[in-house]
């Protein structure tokens, strides 16, 4: 939908959630472009959920072809092999979310995402990456933040029983309820903890019980750059594990565990080598959490993928409609306490 109006037919497709956060929300959802690269478990939750709520559009980008592992976390394709066969990922998902809601429009982009000039990334009001390396993560991040209109900017990871997610919304203004009488999709059906909390002294309330908040992001390169030393206290051990993940996989050039559980004697060499740089012990961060993370290789747990899926797409849902507190700037869940923390990742100069 290009107009400014709901339509008739979406007004009633859309009624209950309109009754939750309101037709303006609606309206703001309806005219959202999204950009989702890599087809994992977990981005693939979020492009369902994404298509439900009513989006614009939907571009999706991912040409590897479908494996085991994609079939065991991918509810989007059918596991028969004389369907899938000879096609890829991207394509396959976008015929299958067609289904889902055909007012919104599903599309497939191909090429290498991180060869793409800024300008491509004008066109869309959030980007979502998935299933690519840290240094691909750093470069879009970084082409997202210099457009002159603000790009949304979402990493996802999800390593078997854990997973994290990254919010990068630049200069963010939104809405903030300041009644106890909150939308409840806007609340965590998982049992959140805040490492960090939202500072809003400076909001300017307003007489409709509601307040104009601004927020400041960091970009990735800064978040994961802050001494491990001036974070906040008890940060989720899930955050330390995957810096040591994404030091293996630019050095090895694939997952941990993915050809060899072998891969744990170099982990935990990189893990000294981190805790060493920090002045840390290297209890800081638990083996057996590395080598949970190992022994999952490249697979997804698929509840996980609906968690995180779900999570961030009620993020996403927030920063297009400027309604309800962001995350701020990391979430992470772990099914071995089952919990889901945020963490306030910011230097003194973004926070």
């Amino acid at each position: 939908m290009d107009g400014e109006e709901l339509t008739e037919e979406e007004t009633a497709l859309y009624d209950r959630q309109i009754r939750v956060w309101g037709v303006d929300a609606q309206k703001r959802l309806s005219k959202a472009h999204i950009l989702v690269r890599g087809l994992n478990g977990t981005a693939v939750e979020f492009c369902k959920n994404m298509v439900l709520a009513g989006i614009g559009s939907l571009t999706l980008m991912d040409d590897r072809s479908v494996t085991e592992d994609v079939l065991q976390s991918n509810f989007l394709i059918p596991p028969d092999e004389a369907y899938y066969s000879g096609r890829s990922l991207d394509e396959l998902c976008c015929e299958s979310l067609k289904d889902f809601n055909p007012m919104v429009r599903v599309s497939v982009e191909k090429g290498d995402l991180s060869q793409f000039d800024g300008e491509f990334f004008d066109k869309f009001d959030a980007v979502v990456l998935s299933c690519c390396s840290l240094k691909t993560k750093k470069a879009i991040n970084e082409k997202c933040r210099r457009r002159p209109r603000r790009v949304a900017f979402y990493a996802i990871e999800c390593r078997d029983s854990c997973g994290e997610i990254f919010v990068d919304l630049q200069k963010y203004t939104y809405i903030q309820v300041m009644s106890s009488y909150v939308a409840p999709c806007l609340d965590y059906i998982l049992d959140c903890y805040k490492h960090g909390c939202l500072d809003t002294s400076d909001a300017s309330k307003k007489s409709d019980g509601t307040a104009e908040c601004q927020l400041n992001y960091p970009s990735l390169e800064e978040a994961i750059s802050i001494a491990w030393r001036d974070l906040p206290r008890k940060v989720s051990k899930v955050y330390f594990a995957m810096r040591v993940i994404e030091r293996f996989e630019l050095s090895e050039g694939r997952n941990p565990g993915e050809t060899s559980i072998s891969d744990l004697p170099l982990i935990l060499k990189m893990r000294k080598e981190l805790c060493d740089a920090q002045s840390l012990g290297e209890s800081y961060i638990p083996t057996s959490l590395l080598e949970r993370i190992l022994a999952a290789g490249g697979k997804e747990h698929p509840p996980v993928c609906a968690i995180l899926g779900g999570v961030l797409g009620q993020e996403v849902i927030k920063a297009i409609s400027g309604k309800g507190d962001p995350l701020k700037n990391f979430f992470y869940f772990d099914t071995a306490d089952g919990k889901g923390i945020i963490e306030d990742m910011s230097n003194s100069s973004t926070s």
